[in-house]
C-alpha cells in the first residue's frame, strides 16, 4: 500500500476529504518523528505497537567486495514491536 492508497483509505473510512486525510497522515508521521528524537525515543499505539529508539554499537566489518576489513560507526535505529492485535491481524 503507498501513502496515496491509505490517505485514500482513510478518506473513504473517515468520511472526511482526502486533503484532510492526508494532513492528518502527515501530522502522525511527524509526531513518530518528534518522539524518536527525544532521549527515550518511544512511541506505543496499544494494540498496534512499539516504536523504539535503540543504539547500535560501533563493529568491524568486511567490504564484500575486496575482503577488506572497514570500521562501522555506531549509530541510532528505529525498532518497531508489533502490538496483539496486530500480531493476531496476521
Amino acid at each position: 500500500m503507498t501513502k496515496a492508497e491509505l490517505i485514500d483509505k482513510m478518506a473513504a473510512d473517515a468520511g472526511i476529504s482526502k486533503t484532510a486525510a492526508g494532513a492528518a497522515l502527515n501530522s502522525f508521521v511527524d509526531g513518530v518523528m518528534k518522539a524518536m528524537k527525544k532521549k527515550e525515543g518511544k512511541l506505543t499505539l496499544v494494540g498496534f505497537g512499539t516504536f523504539l529508539k535503540a543504539q547500535r554499537k560501533a563493529r568491524k566489518g568486511r567490504n564484500p567486495q575486496t575482503g577488506e576489513a572497514i570500521k562501522i560507526k555506531a549509530k541510532n535505529v528505529i525498532k518497531f514491536k508489533a502490538g496483539k492485535k496486530l500480531k493476531e491481524a496476521l
